[in-house]
């Protein structure tokens, strides 16, 4: 294992497990836009698009007595990138709509924090997304929901808000982030049209 992918792993494990001694690390380093998209929000990004379209063409869709079904491996590889791409965009606005939200809530602008607080927040909902490679488990995806409070956490550490604050600022961010993955997911859709798609598993 190279030192970025060591460094990438040892990230994501401290983020999880113990993220109130992890986000004052965060903190106080120096990074680019570049460095956390390359060296953690990429490769992060990828496994549920990844996972997905695994399952998608390899196990297929449980359609109850209609049997399986599973969708064509060029609409797979479509709705895989797209939805990767705009995840990449998601974190981006998302990070753009904190940094503007902060003086709101008492916090200091700035940017790069306000990357870091979306990049490793959806570290949870990132590898929850390993559950799409079988569709019957994409249920679980739900694990990913750890990342909310890991956004509660990161605020006013990064962002400098009153702790008395964090939490009308983390719903100000959640609603933000609903609305912005619903948009992102109305857009895949357009590119996926599973229902005319899908072919009988034989």
């Amino acid at each position: 294992m190279s030192g970025s992918q060591s460094s990438l792993v040892t990230r994501a494990k401290n983020i999880i497990l113990q993220p109130k001694s992890e986000w004052p690390v965060i903190d106080g380093e120096s990074t680019s836009v570049r460095d956390l998209y390359v060296g953690y929000i990429m490769p992060l990004a990828a496994i549920g698009p990844v996972a997905s379209f695994i399952g998608l063409t390899v196990f297929g869709i449980s359609a109850g007595f209609a049997g399986s079904f599973h969708v064509p491996v060029t609409t797979a590889i479509t709705s895989a990138l797209v939805q990767y791409v705009l995840a990449l965009a998601g974190v981006y606005v998302l990070a753009l709509i904190v940094d503007a939200l902060a003086p709101t809530f008492g916090g200091t602008k700035n940017p790069i924090q306000a990357l870091k607080v979306c990049a490793y927040a959806n570290t949870a909902a990132w590898l929850a997304g390993i559950f799409g490679i079988l569709p019957a488990l994409a249920i679980l995806g739900i694990l990913g929901i750890y990342s909310l409070y890991l956004i509660y956490l990161g605020l006013p550490t990064l962002m400098k808000a009153p702790q008395d604050k964090a939490l009308g600022y983390t719903v100000a961010v959640i609603v933000s982030a609903i609305v912005i993955y619903v948009v992102i997911g109305m857009i895949a859709v357009r590119f996926i049209g599973y229902p005319s798609m899908m072919s009988p598993v034989r």
